[in-house]
Parts: C-alpha cells; sequence; structure tokens
C-alpha cells in the first residue's frame, strides 16, 4: 500500500486508502449544526456555575430554547456547573469555553434508570438519541466525578457491566445519531465508559482528551458500538480500562446486532488503559477498520483483536499500521477465547454457531512494540481456524515470545526477540509462511 503525499479528510477517504474495494461507501459531510442561527446562554435561565448549585434544568432549558428555534450552541462559560443528567437535540452545539466545567452530581439519585445497549442501566450525563447534527466543542471539561460509582465497583462484583444488576451510568452516550462532532473538549472520571457512540452513523471524535486514573474500573476512553463512518482523530487518552474498544452486540445476545463498520482511528496517544482492542463484545461483527499512527506507552495491551465462542461474529478486513508501542503487557493479540488468551488443554472443536467468532483478514504492518513482557499471540478456534493473518515490517522485543495456534500467518521481515524461551512458537494448527 502506497501512502499518499496528503492525508485523507474523511472516515470514507481514510478507508479507500486501506480498502480500495470500498466505492459503496457515500460521501460523509461531518455537517456541523448551524452555530449562527441561536446563542442560549444557561446562565440566563438560572445557572449559577459555582460548583454547588445543580444547573441541569437551566442548561437543559437553554438547550430545548436552541431546539425550539432549529437549532444553535449553548454555551457554558467559565465555572462550574453541577448537573445531573442533560439530553442534546438535532442541530444543537453544547459548547464549553475554557475554564468551563459540567460536573456530573454526586447523588447517585439523580441518574434515572434506563434500558441502554437492550440492557438496564443508568441515563448517561449527556445522551442524545435519534438526533443529528450534534456537536460537544470548545476547550472546557466535561467531568463524570465518578469515585463513589468506582467505589461501589470495586466492592460488588461486576457493577455496572451489561446485565448487572447495579449499573453505573456512562459519561456521554450518542444512540442513533448521525453526524456527530466531539471536538477539543477534556472528559474524565467517568462512572463507567466515558463516549459511547452506539448505532450512530457519521461520527468525527477529534482532539479530545480521555482521562481517568489508571485503576479506575471499566473507565474505556471511546468505545463505537454498532456504529458506523467513525473518525477518531488526535485523541489523548490515559484511562482505566480500553482506551479504544471497538463493539458490536451483547455477550450471549439473542440477536439481531449490526456490525461496527468503516471505523478509522489516526494520530493517536495511549498511556494508561487496555490499548486498541476489537471486541470482546462482537455478536455484530466488525469490518473495515484502520488503526495508523497510533502510539502507546505503558497500557496493558498494545493491539488487541478479541473475542469468544458466546460473543463473535465476522471479524475482518482490519489494518494496523505505522505504530509504535512500548512497556506494554502483552504486545499483538488476535484472540478468541477472551477472557483469556490461551486455550486450555486439549481445547477441542466445538459446533459452529450464530456467535462462533471468524476473524479473517487482519494485517500488522510497520509497527514496533519494544519492552513488552510477553510478545502476544496469535490463536484462533479448531473449527474455525484464523486464515489472511498479514505481518509486514513487525518488529516485537518481550520478555517471553509470540504463540501462534489455528492460524494461517503470512509474514515478512517479522522478528520476535525474546528474553526467555523461543521467539515465535507455533502450536497445534499454526501455519506460519515467512519471507524477508
Amino acid at each position: 500500500m502506497k501512502r499518499p503525499s496528503a492525508q485523507p479528510t474523511s472516515v470514507a477517504g481514510a478507508l479507500r486508502l486501506c480498502f480500495p474495494a470500498l466505492a459503496v461507501l457515500a460521501f460523509l459531510s461531518f455537517a456541523l449544526p448551524a452555530h449562527g442561527i441561536t446563542s442560549c446562554d444557561p446562565r440566563a435561565f438560572g445557572a449559577k456555575a459555582d460548583g454547588a448549585t445543580k444547573d441541569s434544568v437551566a442548561i437543559q432549558k437553554a438547550i430545548d430554547a436552541c431546539s425550539a428555534e432549529g437549532g444553535g450552541t449553548v454555551t457554558l462559560r467559565a465555572g462550574t456547573y453541577l448537573s445531573a443528567p442533560i439530553v442534546l437535540k438535532s442541530n444543537v452545539t453544547l459548547h464549553l469555553d475554557k475554564g468551563a466545567t459540567l460536573l456530573g452530581s454526586p447523588d447517585h439519585a439523580d441518574y434515572p434508570a434506563k434500558t441502554e445497549f437492550r440492557e438496564p442501566g443508568l441515563q448517561s450525563l449527556i445522551s442524545a438519541k435519534g438526533a443529528s447534527n450534534i456537536a460537544i466543542t470548545g476547550e472546557g471539561t466535561v467531568d463524570g466525578n465518578g469515585a463513589t460509582w468506582w467505589a461501589m465497583a470495586r466492592a460488588i462484583k461486576d457493577t455496572g457491566i451489561l446485565g448487572s444488576d447495579h449499573p453505573r451510568p456512562r459519561l456521554v452516550v450518542l444512540e442513533h445519531c448521525k453526524h456527530v462532532l466531539l471536538d477539543g473538549v477534556t472528559f474524565q472520571n467517568s462512572p463507567m465508559w466515558q463516549i459511547v457512540p452506539y448505532y450512530s452513523d457519521d461520527v468525527v471524535i477529534r482532539n479530545v482528551r480521555v482521562l481517568a486514573p489508571p485503576h479506575a474500573p471499566n473507565t474505556d476512553a471511546i468505545d463505537p458500538f454498532s456504529s458506523t463512518n467513525v473518525l477518531i482523530d488526535h485523541v489523548f487518552a490515559d484511562v482505566g480500562d480500553d482506551d479504544i474498544a471497538i463493539k458490536s452486540g451483547a455477550i450471549s445476545s439473542p440477536g439481531p446486532d449490526s456490525p461496527s463498520a468503516n471505523i478509522t482511528i489516526r494520530d493517536c496517544t495511549f498511556l494508561h488503559g487496555h490499548g486498541v482492542s476489537v471486541g470482546s463484545e462482537l455478536a455484530g461483527g466488525a469490518q473495515n477498520i484502520l488503526v495508523e499512527r497510533v502510539k502507546m506507552d505503558g497500557t496493558d495491551n498494545g493491539i488487541r483483536v478479541k473475542a469468544n465462542r458466546d460473543r463473535g461474529n465476522d471479524v475482518s478486513h482490519i489494518v494496523f499500521r505505522d505504530m509504535q508501542i512500548k512497556n506494554v503487557k502483552y504486545g499483538l493479540i488476535i484472540s478468541e477465547y477472551y477472557p483469556k488468551v490461551f486455550p486450555q488443554p486439549g481445547e477441542k472443536a466445538q459446533p459452529i454457531g450464530r456467535l462462533t467468532p471468524h476473524f479473517h483478514d487482519i494485517t500488522v504492518e510497520n509497527v514496533t512494540i519494544t519492552n513488552a513482557k510477553i510478545a502476544g499471540a496469535i490463536i484462533g478456534l479448531p473449527e474455525v481456524p484464523m486464515p489472511g493473518i498479514v505481518l509486514n515490517h513487525v518488529s516485537i522485543s518481550a520478555q517471553k515470545g509470540m504463540v501462534i495456534g489455528y492460524a494461517q500467518v503470512t509474514a515478512k521481515d517479522f522478528h520476535v526477540i525474546a528474553q526467555d524461551g523461543p521467539g515465535i512458537t507455533q502450536t497445534t494448527g499454526a501455519k506460519l509462511t515467512t519471507t524477508r
């Protein structure tokens, strides 16, 4: 693949460079709300921005007023706006000036119960449903104030996990939305996942920071969930779970589930977190994903494509390229045994069902991984071995080496240097073809 001199300016453009066959992709406008139509100041509706008074009613009134005029911008000027959940509406931009913080209420009762992702959940601090041309912009901060929720999660097993009796709210959930922009804002300290486009299309997330303490449970930075035509560009993430996790469908989902598709992640930097993940919940599948020019330092994992027999589908046409990864636990994992990496001894083939994962056509190229504890694993299922795994110009240095099993891997200029044991171990079902 020859890289062009100019970088693509849309998800469609980026994906066409990687997947030329995607001629069906329509032009993506990434239209912004009409900023000049109406300007709505929550202070005019009673907001105090003093960090003590709950301003959610005033902010919602400002959003509703702009919406009633056909759209506009709701501006949070400098100050701290303590808030229960608010709902964005079509053609409305929520703009946070420098020094402005939207701070989630610490009162758990302020987050109403709702069905979210087809499971019992709680309303997120910012949400939108069925909206189009919406944006969250500026130099301010959206803070989920999640410390008390994290304490609950540590005290009660599986708190917040899909299907749990003790759900936690997310920070931003955009459900069945179109033409979405998140630009410039810092998102931090969510009780759980931080930014979730759910069944949404034409989403741009750029120039944002997503933060949480390294041990804050389940604080994924960005989780595109059954969403399409998504661009994640120049994002800095330092969180307690996946920096990016592409999802589609729940564990043991009865269906139907839509795939996540046509997603570009580029020019990002990730520190604490679990790296870039496709999965683990992939009951709808995932296709046409490009991850390029991403740097990671100190993430638990680097590149990870993960599922299991209870949450899989077609996962294909994925490219990771031009990446620098260092100081991680696992460098490269492509495995269908999540939450484990390796199968149990004596693993046998099982019947193929609707949720059996099918990983294929995954390329890793121009990637350097240094100072990993474990180089990684590429391990498929005995009933559905993984074809079309390509490693080009990949260099890994680690304490322990790479394991390959039930996978057809073609490699060029692929090197694994392990301090302990062999660099590459082939187990049952492995077919590794290497060239220089």
